[in-house]
């Protein structure tokens, strides 16, 4: 297959093109998709929608696994798969504002949590892991496997490696915003919990969560007695064996997906993947050759994203004002405790060669003197 050509929302004086990190642009047929007419949540058509996308949806997880559909954002998986599956104690993989946020949620949930944190810019390592590991404190390991606040994409397969070193150990992983810009194949690599959401590399709205659990991680969940329900693992499995969903499902997300699982497939896979990674690369070849630097260490830097560190000193928030006011498109002006030390710039979703050039060349001419 070859590349799917993608019609853009219709610009207007109101509507602001987002190259920020998520929320992302919309297609129009994506759109179009999200209003379609309702359907009851517990009817027949509503599993024949369900049965129809599930498995699309498993092959991009890249596992044999039920996937499930949270009306939630991702937060709310990675909230509850700390609630089903830490049972003696989580290690919180810590890179960034995110990946730190999960070490607060899991003591907010009760759970006995430890911290492995890095500086922000740079990757977890195995070797971190699997020390923290061999003090056999741990049951469960969160990772973000690409940090959206930071840039910076963990090195998952060999930390995936070392995790499956030491019998008993879960592996939950956040791909928010890496799902879909390249293979994150779940069962080879032994992850327990894969988990995304709707609104970064899948160009769809905010407010849906997706994610498939590993045998292993449903056994776990089965001995946790205060998992609740609206997170319940087992509660997911029971009803997605009947095309179901646990509670009211995002109806207009699941069309929308439908259609946006349609231009992927349309595109193929391999191809989405090699779009992201060349859109990236020029991205990167702007960075260098206008004297910026990266946030993120070489050899550990997103391919959806690029977090670049304002070494130039330039004012980023009256760079991006002006490159509302003249262009009607945004970047975002950093996160966190980087905010105005760095910028970030998106390249996920639809965006293609043209637009993403586009954008640089109005970068460049908005760009602070």
């Amino acid at each position: 297959m070859g590349e799917i050509e993608i019609t853009k929302m219709p610009a207007t004086t109101d509507h602001i093109k987002l190259f920020i990190p998520g929320p992302v642009e919309i297609s129009k047929k994506t759109f179009d998709a999200f209003c379609s007419p309702m359907i009851g949540h517990r009817s027949g058509d509503f599993k024949k929608l369900y049965a129809e996308i599930h498995p699309r949806l498993q092959e991009l997880f890249g596992t044999k696994q039920p996937v499930f559909i949270s009306t939630s954002s991702a937060w709310g998986v990675m909230e509850g798969a700390i609630r089903n599956l830490v049972g003696k104690k989580v290690l919180n993989c810590m890179c960034g504002a995110f990946s730190d946020k999960w070490f607060d949620v899991s003591k907010r949930c009760g759970k006995e949590a430890g911290e492995l944190k890095v500086e922000w810019g740079q990757p977890i390592l195995p070797e971190q892991v699997d020390a923290a590991l061999s003090t056999g404190e741990y049951d469960v390991v969160t990772l973000i496997h690409n940090e959206t606040s930071t840039g910076v994409r963990n090195p998952l397969r060999e930390i995936a490696a070392v995790v499956k070193k030491h019998p008993g150990v879960l592996l939950i992983v956040d791909t928010v915003s890496s799902f879909s810009t390249e293979a994150i194949p779940m069962d080879e690599l032994g992850v327990d919990v894969l988990l995304t959401g709707s609104q970064k590399a899948l160009a769809l709205p905010p407010g849906m969560g997706l994610f498939s659990v590993s045998e292993a991680a449903f056994e776990r969940a089965a001995t946790i007695k205060d998992r609740g329900y609206y997170f319940d693992f087992l509660e997911f499995r029971k009803n997605q064996e009947s095309d179901m969903t646990p509670s009211t499902p995002v109806i207009s997300h699941i069309y929308a997906l439908r259609s946006k699982l349609e231009d992927i497939f349309a595109e193929g896979v391999a191809n989405r993947y090699g779009r992201h990674a060349k859109l990236n690369g020029i991205v990167h070849e702007w960075v260098r050759a206008r004297g910026f630097e990266f946030f993120a260490a070489e050899g550990c830097r997103s391919l959806s994203l690029t977090c670049v560190k304002n070494n130039r000193e330039v004012d980023v928030a009256e760079w991006i004002k002006r490159l509302r006011e003249k262009y009607n498109c945004v970047i975002d002006g950093g996160y966190g405790k980087v905010k105005g030390k760095t910028f970030r710039i998106s390249n996920m979703g639809d965006e293609t060669e043209e637009t993403i050039t586009e954008l640089l060349g109005w970068l460049d001419d908005t760009l602070p003197v």
